[in-house]
């Protein structure tokens, strides 16, 4: 089973892109240099927006999750897994985690990149206010 969400936002002038654990994308559209795990503002959805069905897949300790960020051109995808504990029921927040800790704002765990690790021609593009960023959320399982 594959399910897909299309998110879009924007990028900011404070992004730094500089977290070792996390990436996040919110609704907010203010940004402080403290947030620095914060890749886009702006989001058309956070987690308790997402389909239920989506939210159900995720749910799943075997479902893969993907993650496709677009921007300006530059395109980075990263790989993480979903987990019983998800709830996804924060309302402007989506966080996606190398470790496994949960929590309401939790997309995905184990991922395969934080901020720090996405492409910093990417980076650049995020920085841009202007920037129109289109995120891709794919979860699927085997059965």
């Amino acid at each position: 089973m594959k399910v897909r969400e299309s998110i879009t936002a924007r990028g900011h002038e404070n992004v730094l892109s500089t977290n070792k654990t996390t990436f996040e994308i919110t609704r907010e559209e203010k940004l402080t240099k403290r947030g620095d795990c914060i890749i886009a503002v702006g989001a058309s959805k956070a987690a308790a927006d997402l389909n239920p069905k989506f939210k159900q897949t995720a749910q799943n300790e075997n479902a893969l999750v993907t993650i496709t960020l677009e921007a300006g051109g530059e395109v980075e995808t990263i790989s993480a897994w979903g987990n019983p504990k998800l709830s996804l029921i924060h309302p402007t927040d989506l966080v996606v985690r190398k470790s496994d800790y949960t929590c309401g704002r939790t997309l995905a765990v184990r991922a395969d990149k934080a901020a720090k690790d996405l492409s910093r021609r990417l980076v650049a593009k995020l920085r841009n206010p202007k920037q129109r960023v289109k995120i891709m959320l794919t979860v699927e399982t085997a059965t």
